[in-house]
């Protein structure tokens, strides 16, 4: 991390001050910026990151970049998939519950689940922190988040920045966002040209919400609704908290994925997040399919219900803004569902047979009611 002419640690990862206000004979401290905890915030972080360091990582904290060295005499012809996300509005639940060392895995997931989707096992990930307010402690929390987050997945954090942005952000706000590398062999590559006609669809549990549809939660329960996050809710049991509910990690999929691709005949995967099972598993139908969906073969988590029922949100729009209790699915051969699900229950992954691929035009048909 670095604060403009400080040297920068951690294999790429810096701190950025705010640059606004031209005022000659004025400190960064004046401004808002705080080198001194910048370089207190980093030296919180190195154990958390260390525990993300994978073989092909290059050198150690120091450089202005993270070095990652392909073991190129293993693949034939690697292809590099990248991916870039955020976590969205649930960082105000966590800002407001003052809870901040989850948001990091959701960051993770909501990235290197999308590179698994093309069959790429993720590689390494490089974060960017926006704060109001540098607070050490409160950096060391998300940046910890984001560094379980990929041992979960098996990435490594090679870097990433801290930008201190007083008179943008308020003191207690920040932003997070992730981009993560991955890599495929180019004949492996999984998606749409693979999926037949007669493929199965197993879906994958998601944990809850996932990182999708915080708006509209936070209008229908916190606002309209005038629930409160630390009001227990009966349905979620254990005197779980709405606030707890809100803030459960998004699972991260990515092992699970390529342990399927090591076992099966997977042809695509679609990682559900915003718009729902409708807007997600279309991406991955390739022309003159179509996917039937079976609402009757789950039922979701009772956080949905209160959804629906708060803000007589209707069957249809929950469909296209949240996961519904599934966040990842697979298309695969009907010959290898049994050994998929054998694979996914090993790893302790909730998964069903949720539909199948069908002649049709490229659409997602959601048939029938979820059990009440």
């Amino acid at each position: 991390m670095n604060l403009e002419g400080v040297g920068t640690v951690d294999g790429g990862r810096k701190v950025t001050p705010w640059r606004g206000g031209n005022r000659r004979g004025s400190s960064y401290a004046e401004a808002g910026v705080s080198i001194e905890a910048g370089d207190r915030a980093v030296e919180l972080l190195k154990p958390a990151i260390r525990k993300t360091r994978r073989p092909e990582v290059v050198g150690g904290i120091g450089g202005f970049a993270g070095l990652f060295a392909l073991d190129t005499d293993k693949y034939k012809k690697p292809l590099l998939a990248s991916s870039t996300d955020g976590v969205g509005t649930k960082l105000v639940v966590a800002q407001q519950m003052g809870i901040h060392d989850t948001v990091g895995i959701d960051l993770v997931a909501m990235v290197v689940d999308d590179l698994v989707v093309c069959g790429a096992e993720p590689l390494f990930l490089l974060d960017y922190i926006a704060c109001g307010e540098v607070v050490p402690e409160r950096i060391a929390e998300i940046a910890g988040g984001i560094a379980d987050g990929c041992r979960y997945a098996g990435c490594a954090l090679v870097g990433g920045e801290i930008a201190e942005h007083p008179g943008v952000l308020k003191a207690d706000e920040y932003d997070v966002s992730a981009t993560g590398v991955g890599v495929v062999e180019a004949d492996e590559l999984l998606g749409p040209e693979r999926v037949q006609v007669g493929d199965v669809i197993i879906a994958m549990g998601s944990s809850g919400l996932h990182s999708n549809g915080y708006s509209l939660v936070r209008h229908v329960l916190l606002g309209a609704g005038r629930m409160r996050l630390d009001q227990v809710v009966e349905e979620f049991g254990n005197q779980r908290t709405l606030g707890e509910e809100l803030l459960t990690p998004t699972r991260v999929y990515a092992k699970d994925c390529l342990a399927l691709i090591a076992e099966t005949d997977v042809h695509a995967f679609a990682h559900i997040t915003g718009g729902g099972l409708p807007g997600n598993v279309v991406r991955a139908l390739p022309g003159g399919a179509d996917a039937v969906l079976d609402r009757s073969s789950w039922r979701p988590q009772p956080i949905f219900d209160l959804i629906r029922d708060k803000g007589r949100v209707e069957d249809g729009e929950l469909d296209r803004t949240f996961n519904m209790g599934v966040g990842m699915v697979a298309m695969l051969p009907r010959e290898d569902v049994d050994r998929a699900l054998a694979v996914l229950a090993a790893r302790h992954v909730d998964a069903w047979v949720i539909g199948e691929i069908v002649s049709g035009q490229g659409e997602v048909r959601m048939l029938g009611s979820h059990p009440k």
